[in-house]
């Protein structure tokens, strides 16, 4: 599992109702297995949300980050999934937008759901590739979680 450390955008602006969060060296930055990783901006470097839907538009966009000479390719949707990368975003997005206004609550109390449910999922994968690969340590620290 991953967790985002730092998440700063180096530089955002706003088309429309098109939100780019631009990312830069030492501004974003993730923990795999207690090893920090910092973000390369050699393939994606940007995020593009959709502030009407809150759904982020380029989920294929890599990112890369770098610990030493070992490197981390994932594309955004992939790092979605596997972090807490939504909750920075959110931050993000709370400091820039006003979102309350512009959408219902009931829509952000079911979006919220949504990716409970999609977390709640994705541990239940977890256990499932750790009881296939009969790796105890895995198990039982998705297990506590529950």
């Amino acid at each position: 599992m991953l967790s985002v450390q730092r998440m700063t955008p180096f530089y955002t602006s706003q088309e429309d109702f098109r939100l780019r969060l631009v990312f830069a060296y030492q501004y974003f930055s993730i923990i795999k297995g207690g090893e920090v990783f910092q973000f390369v901006p050699s393939e994606g470097k940007e995020i593009v949300i959709n502030v009407k839907s809150l759904q982020v538009e380029n989920l294929g966009e890599v990112f890369v980050f770098q610990r030493g000479s070992r490197f981390i390719r994932l594309p955004l949707y992939q790092l979605l999934l596997i972090s807490d990368l939504h909750i920075h975003l959110t931050t993000i997005l709370e400091g820039t937008l006003e979102i309350g206004t512009e959408i219902p609550e009931i829509v952000v109390l079911e979006a919220v759901g949504v990716i409970e449910q999609l977390e709640i999922d994705n541990k239940y994968r977890m256990i499932d590739y750790a009881l296939d690969t009969n790796n105890p340590n895995m198990f039982n620290e998705l297990v506590e979680g529950l």
